[in-house]
């Protein structure tokens, strides 16, 4: 949307300065952005008697402001004060009449953005250098949709306690943690250890980390600082393991359980202390590239010997590359009874694919589909079982607008290479914390191998780890053991996520959902000796029992209850439980209890006619949209943006919430299955099909086709209908408001009394999520 006073700013500084040589005009379009700012930067520097013009407000136009002084209402150039006014504008302030006049209203627009800033009141509100520069760029003072309060009230405090410090300049208060925002916080800390301001660069160097091995946070500590440094850097690194840190000025006892649960996220000893490498792992993504690593990888291939010598080392599992591209000459793909030799020496192994991948023009939709050909024909050939994770290289720092244009669309055609071959191997991604936080998130990329040692990528500069990660390289160094040297990477490894593949997790025909469907078999021939009702709906109560019972859940007014009788002869008669699964498309934890829940209402309650919503999709995916409405509303001081909240939040592999990923094929397949039941299939039959057979490969698909019609406005209005309106049904209506409440709180604004301009975004980001992994699934090689 266009702002006038943006306009204007665009106008008046193309027109002053447009005949200046070196200038670059921007363009007049009434929105602010990066081009505008640039301009003003150089009309700024021709005023201030620079002949070499640039878009950088470096050292020589810091230098020249400074030799000035503060800008003030007597200051004699009016250009440069326009330039001020029009940067206000720019940012969101009402800078005045930009007629070159330092007037009440600049003052007081000024002095609102340093208090917005953090540095407190200042009835002067004159322009430091420092100050100028922070106009002149794209830095917000306010929280931002998709910030932390937490974050913003760090980014304050960093700001109004370090401002005069020669070589800390002003950082963003806008709720994100970025790299600017990591660099500002390794510039404190390296100010209170007494590093001179002309060498605080920001760096993790040798002079910091001598520093940190003295500064041990833990109680009793003699000022506050250390403390609300270390809890700030916490505070960065964002919530692990359900446990959010809070910018403290105090040793808490929310503090320590934050660190244990960094400690083990992060697998470090659990001291429960700030010590040195709780201290590294916070602030760079190598952490201490010294601290014990399980695991290693390499392009040498390994014998025996070197299988038992890295043993001896400390390492168990080794990463080993599939295959090369045809023009290497390194030699480094697994090669014929190596496997054997890397069981024999005691490790596990997991498999890479790279081609190249070395530069954005490496990735494509259609190389990754072929990538993931190969890799499929490899792995085959090499005889990993099925439901093998497969991790494949982006081996460069790829930038977020890169990670948007090629890498996402190249994994998308990954997923799509495997779906191809039937998804006997589940995708992983290597690459830097925010390629493998994106990838997984947007194209469920099931575990993360994070290239932590390339600590310098802006991929990993401002980027907490991401939640999913397994593998973390760490240093590259030669490895020496009996005269053999070779290079190996060192790899911290969470065993528990991706423990690697050892022997029997070669040559197999087993499949990850062999014991879930033998299972479900058992407890159909039950129901079938049962001899009471249909034997399908008996499955379905038993699947859904006991957590998706009773009245205080909400299930036995949504459709009634099970039937006890059956309930206690499935105990004493059918198979042990089977809480849950991997699934064979994404890797992810299936949880039965909450399938069979969903089938059991859809087959009951059938669906909404057309856009209309009926109790059969509350018992899926409705009453998770419900409970992930009210989700939005607790965070609404973040996120103001329905649609953000959705694409930062809902269905994601890498984020906990009250819909995740697993939530949405649990619906999605409890939908079809139950549909397909409610029109007198086996549900026996029904789910060995789908899981066990391809029905999987295309579930998104088929529930986008037959829940609506096909149709992305459908998504929408059913969603809005399910949220608004449910026909009358007060007590379908009920269970909906109880939903919303749970999440969001007692005093939650019903999406009824929602303005339509802020729900109908939220709507819009359900659909785009549910269109997202259905155009996944669609993008099969020779579709559209």
């Amino acid at each position: 949307m266009s702002d006038p006073k943006v306009l204007a700013a665009q106008q008046w500084v193309n027109a002053t300065y447009g005949a200046v040589s070196g200038y670059n005009r921007c363009p007049e379009n009434g929105k602010t952005g990066w081009l505008t700012m640039y301009s003003l930067t150089r009309g700024l520097q021709h005023e201030l008697g620079i002949t070499t013009l640039s878009d950088s407000f470096g050292p020589t136009t810091l230098g020249k402001l400074t030799e000035r002084g503060p800008i003030k209402p007597d200051h004699p150039n009016k250009n440069i004060i326009r330039i001020i006014q029009h940067a206000l504008f720019c940012k969101g302030y009402w800078g005045g009449n930009a007629d070159g006049n330092y007037d009440t209203t600049t003052m007081v627009a000024i002095r609102s953005l340093k208090e917005r800033a953090g540095l407190g009141p200042d009835p002067d509100s004159w322009v430091q250098p420092k100050i100028f520069k922070a106009l002149l760029n794209m830095d917000a003072y306010v929280l931002l949709s998709g910030g932390n309060e937490e974050v913003r009230m760090i980014q304050q405090y960093l700001n109004g306690v370090y401002f005069d410090r020669s070589t800390f300049f002003l950082s963003p208060c806008d709720g994100h943690y970025t790299r600017d925002v990591q660099t500002a916080l390794m510039k404190a800390i390296q100010y209170e250890l007494g590093v001179p301001p002309d060498q605080a660069t920001g760096a993790f160097g040798p002079t910091t980390q001598a520093g940190l091995r003295r500064t041990l946070v833990a109680p009793g500590m003699p000022t506050d600082t250390w403390y609300r440094l270390f809890s700030a850097a916490c505070v960065f690194n964002g919530t692990t393991s359900g446990v959010t840190a809070k910018f403290t000025m105090n040793w808490t006892g929310e503090l320590e359980q934050y660190i244990r649960a960094f400690q083990k996220f992060s697998m470090l000893s659990e001291s429960g202390r700030g010590d040195y490498q709780t201290w590294a792992q916070l602030l760079v993504s190598t952490g201490d590239p010294d601290r014990p690593a399980g695991a290693c990888d390499t392009r040498f291939h390994i014998s025996v010997a070197r299988a038992r010598a890295l043993v001896a080392a400390g390492y168990k599992v080794v990463g080993r590359y599939l295959d090369e591209d045809p023009t290497s000459t390194l030699d480094k793909e697994i090669q014929p009874g190596e496997l054997e030799a890397i069981f024999t020496g005691g490790m596990r192994v997991f498999p890479i694919s790279q081609y190249n991948a070395r530069q954005v023009g490496d990735f494509t939709y259609t190389q990754g589909y072929q990538h993931a050909l190969k890799a499929h024909n490899r792995a085959v050939g090499y005889g990993f079982n099925r439901g093998t994770v497969i991790y494949f290289a982006v081996d460069y720092d790829a930038t977020d607008p890169e990670i948007s244009s090629n890498i996402v669309p190249y994994f998308n055609g990954v997923q799509a290479g495997l779906a191809s071959q039937g998804k006997r191997y589940i995708a992983g991604v290597y690459g830097s914390r925010n390629v493998c936080a994106r990838v997984s998130s947007e194209a469920y990329a099931r575990f993360s191998f994070v290239s932590g040692m390339s600590y310098g990528f802006s991929g990993n500069l401002g980027f907490p780890m991401p939640s999913n990660w397994s593998f973390n390289q760490i240093k590259e160094f030669k490895f020496s053991a009996n005269g053999d040297v070779f290079d190996l990477d060192r790899v911290v490894h969470r065993s528990t996520v991706d423990p690697g593949v050892g022997r029997d997790g070669i040559g197999s025909s087993e499949t990850p959902v062999d014991a879930y469907l033998t299972y479900i078999d058992r407890l159909y021939q039950t129901a079938v000796a049962y001899n009471k009702g249909n034997p399908s709906l008996r499955v379905m109560e038993y699947l859904r029992y006991p957590n998706y019972v009773d009245v205080y859940s909400g299930w036995e007014t949504l459709i009634g209850d099970v039937d006890r009788d059956w309930i206690r002869y499935a105990e004493a008669n059918g198979p042990a439980k089977v809480h849950s699964f991997k699934d064979p498309s994404y890797g992810v934890t299936i949880n039965v209890d909450h399938f069979g829940a969903t089938a059991n209402a859809v087959f009951l309650k059938g669906r909404g006619d057309g856009v209309a919503a009926n109790r059969g999709d509350f018992g899926g995916w409705g009453g998770d949209l419900s409970t992930f409405y009210g989700e939005w509303r607790a965070n609404g001081d973040e996120y103001a943006s329905g649609y953000a909240f959705c694409m930062d939040r809902l269905a994601k592999i890498t984020v906990v919430s009250s819909f995740s990923f697993g939530d949405l094929i649990e619906d999605v397949d409890g939908y079809l299955i139950g549909m397909a039941c409610k029109n007198g299939a086996r549900i026996d039959q029904q789910i060995r099909a789908h899981i066990g057979g391809s029905g999987h490969l295309s579930r998104f698909k088929r529930f986008f086709e037959d829940r609506y019609q096909g149709k992305g406005g459908d998504i929408v209005e059913c969603a809005r209908h399910m949220l608004e309106d449910v026909d009358g049904d007060t007590t379908l209506a009920a269970l909906r408001t109880a939903a919303i409440k749970k999440t969001g709180g007692w005093n939650t604004l019903l999406p009824g009394h929602m303005p339509a301009d802020k729900l109908n975004p939220f709507l819009q980001g359900y659909a785009d999520t549910i269109l997202r992994v259905v155009g996944q699934e669609n993008a099969r090689r020779g579709t559209s």
